[in-house]
């Protein structure tokens, strides 16, 4: 789904920046989103997706954000996140397992501290032996839960060597483009903005490590003095960031919408479908609801910018069902968004094409009305070795 929000304000010049704000959603938001970034890339002619003013990234976001600022096209994100094909391109490619790596120092620390918390609660229980205090003396004990149950580290390390490459730079400040990545500063609730001027020296590989540690799943990420966690905790996508930047026009994508569908036919009836299903429409809801109030604000604010909006439509069954830890459905899931976002881009016609052209951009005809076109299939042949 495609929504365009032209500038309010009439005569507004463009200088021809244009930022991009990727909100999170897991692998499942990273998937979609390489698939909608390819299409816009190779159907908007005049738009480098690697040469843009500011880019924003949210959790699962701002990993694409980072690659993209450090020159890494759509064609290489399909290759580092999705095919993993060894022939396509020399460099490293991400395997599954470095996002679910127990975090085993982290349960060794609560274990060591168990004994002392029971010895406590007893304590307290002996002091008051009224059953009502027995939930209260238990209290304690959750401390020895873990903050986390996975360690991202290793996607960190990833990262880093990732963004070390030639031409590349884990550094805010050696970008050409300004970077901006979002986490939540646990200890206050706050948004850091890291690539701000107060957090503008923390590498870029720990900024997207602290910006994708989801709460529960993920132990927080400590940097300095504070603990980071999820960016998408305070807001979805945070694009006002380009938008204060200067930017005149912003290209929003936000992979997570609640589904729409209703009653038991064609197997819609979410509730049926156990806890993980009613809590992933759930927290989709919260996602969206709130990228919905802050959007709505944007035009007010900001009235010279421009802003495209792509989204799943909410009754996209493949977005909403789709099992993205299959091997097959990565791919199948990139492949649906890019084939979605062409069907959009086509529909949008006119309004969006007199949109672009304010940016010195326009819609690739040939391009969109090509039959055949693939995400995956096209990739480079890998070569001999």
């Amino acid at each position: 789904m495609l929504t365009l929000e032209p500038a309010r304000r009439a005569g507004a010049t463009s200088r021809r920046k244009v930022g991009l704000a990727l909100a999170g959603g897991g692998p499942l938001g990273a998937y979609y989103a390489i698939g909608a970034l390819h299409a816009l890339g190779e159907s908007i002619a005049g738009l480098d997706l690697t040469r843009l003013h500011c880019y924003v990234g949210v959790s699962s976001g701002s990993v694409l954000s980072a690659c993209l600022a450090n020159g890494l096209d759509t064609r290489e994100l399909v290759r580092v996140f999705i095919t993993g094909a060894p022939g396509d391109a020399p460099g490293p490619t991400m395997r599954p397992d470095m996002l679910f790596t127990p975090a085993v120092g982290e349960y060794a620390g609560r274990l060591a501290r168990l004994p002392g918390l029971v010895l406590d609660g007893l304590w307290q229980f002996m002091r008051r032996p009224a059953p009502g205090e027995l939930a209260a003396a238990l209290v304690p004990i959750g401390q020895a839960l873990p903050a986390g149950l996975f360690d991202n580290s290793r996607f960190e390390a990833f990262l880093r060597a990732l963004f070390s490459g030639r031409g590349r730079s884990n550094r805010f400040d050696r970008l050409a483009a300004q970077l901006y990545v979002v986490a939540t500063n646990l200890d206050t609730g706050e948004a850091a903005v890291f690539g701000s001027e107060r957090l503008r020296r923390v590498p870029i590989s720990r900024a997207v490590q602290a910006s994708t540690a989801l709460p529960g799943l993920y132990r927080p990420v400590r940097i300095g003095a504070a603990n980071y966690v999820d960016g998408a905790l305070r807001r979805t996508m945070h694009a006002s960031l380009a938008l204060e930047a200067g930017d005149d026009l912003v290209i929003c994508i936000n992979p997570l919408v609640a589904f729409a569908g209703t009653g038991p036919a064609h197997g819609k009836d979410l509730a049926r479908r156990g806890m993980a299903t009613v809590l992933s429409q759930t927290f989709r809801t919260l996602i969206q609801s709130r990228m919905q109030v802050g959007m709505a604000d944007y035009p007010e604010s900001y009235p010279r910018s421009d802003i495209l909006l792509l989204e799943p439509d909410r009754d996209d069954e493949t977005m909403f069902f789709l099992n993205i830890f299959k091997y097959r459905d990565r791919e199948r899931l990139a492949e649906h968004a890019y084939q979605r976002t062409r069907a959009d881009l086509r529909r949008a016609g006119t309004a969006l094409e007199r949109l672009l052209s304010r940016h010195g951009l326009r819609l690739d005809g040939k391009v969109l009305r090509a039959q055949g076109r693939r995400l995956i299939d096209a990739r480079p042949a890998a070569r001999k070795r």
